[in-house]
């Protein structure tokens, strides 16, 4: 019998990419656990809802009974931690369930799958995985002229968020140097592609020019950040998950380091040509510059050499072909969008950029 694998997170934006891609390209079982919070959406999996090969359990990672009850009755050979709190805007304005979900969702796993290790037979014990999923906001931020984040560059976070994802990436490698526990961790740049929740720029920016919204731009613009596909992000997981050595970090980044402006200028000039009977056009007359979020970081930028010399991964898509099919997949999927933007959402973002 094929081994199964045990997904946290599974059915917010980068989880769902990678259970779908999972299913379709390395085709053994998938369990999905995932608390189904406001960024989490069954509707992204319902492709897979009726594959025998998935299966998917509502609950919160931070739960150490039912943890412990997914690994015995599923015995995986492998846990992929996607569940996370990943907005910095709320972590500013409600850092709690960061620090809850982050830090301590990630010790219960770890505990919990230490104890599973450990009933384990010596080849079962010795090919488990426990893979992080991380960001490179733990690494601060950088100067213009200065060297992207590598593997070994001191972490220095700047917001509630990163802080909470440092906190985690640091018990994963405590983890592995105390117990022995057979741990990998990723750090990626900026995710973006179908099914992101739209409190994130890239989706946000999108639905509002369609809609003739305000373009909200924190600060002057010129904050800089590393842009992955998110198709190229899930292929570089499972890469380090069946090549990866054990105890290693490796980061995964898209190779585009983009302005904020001009993310927002190149999704506006794509909409004038695919959507040209939209409220406003041309959409860049919708930008309008808002008070800079309290610590933002000037820029991150991802040195994902690493991977690509030791692993041969190398992302497929430049951003000039990922940003044109993420607006594509908006485009063809408003009931999606509809059933995400609905009540809660609005809300916050009229609080958010109010």
């Amino acid at each position: 019998m094929e081994k199964t694998i045990l997904v946290t997170g599974g059915s917010g934006f980068i989880g769902s990419n990678f259970i779908l891609r999972w299913i379709e390209q390395e085709g053994t079982p998938v369990v999905n656990l995932d608390k189904l919070t406001y960024a989490g959406n069954p509707r992204n999996l319902l492709q897979v809802t009726s594959d025998l090969r998935y299966s998917f359990t509502q609950g919160d990672v931070c739960d150490r009974d039912l943890v412990r009850k997914l690994f015995k009755l599923h015995q995986p050979r492998a846990i992929v931690h996607f569940a996370a709190e990943s907005h910095v805007d709320r972590s500013i304005h409600g850092p709690d369930d960061f620090i809850r979900t982050n830090v301590f969702g990630t010790f219960s796993l770890l505990e919990e799958a230490r104890a599973y290790c450990e009933g384990l037979g010596d080849p079962d014990r010795k090919a488990f995985r426990f893979l992080h999923v991380s960001t490179d906001e733990v690494y601060g931020s950088l100067g213009p002229s200065d060297p992207p984040f590598c593997e070994t560059t001191p972490y220095a976070p700047n917001s509630p968020y990163s802080a909470s994802k440092a906190g985690s990436d640091h018990l994963v490698r405590a983890y592995h140097h105390t117990y022995g526990l057979p741990t990998l961790t990723t750090n990626c740049s900026n995710n973006y592609g179908p099914y992101q929740f739209p409190e994130k720029l890239i989706p946000l920016v999108i639905l509002n020019a369609r809609a003739g919204k305000p373009l909200p731009v924190y600060g002057d613009g010129q904050n800089v950040r590393d842009w992955v596909f998110v198709s190229d992000h899930c292929d570089g997981v499972c890469t380090v998950l069946a090549r990866g050595r054990v105890g290693e970090t490796y980061n995964i980044g898209g190779r585009s380091e983009k302005r904020n402006i001009e993310i927002v200028e190149t999704i506006c000039a794509i909409l004038d040509q695919s959507c040209p009977a939209d409220p406003t056009v041309p959409h860049r007359k919708l930008i309008a510059f808002v008070k800079d979020r309290p610590g933002h970081d000037r820029r991150y930028a991802i040195d994902a050499r690493k991977i690509e010399r030791e692993l041969g991964w190398k992302p497929r898509e430049s951003f000039e072909t990922g940003i044109r099919k993420t607006i594509e997949w908006y485009l063809q999927h408003e009931e999606w969008v509809k059933e995400v933007t609905s009540g809660g959402y609005r809300k916050w973002i009229a609080t958010q950029y109010s």
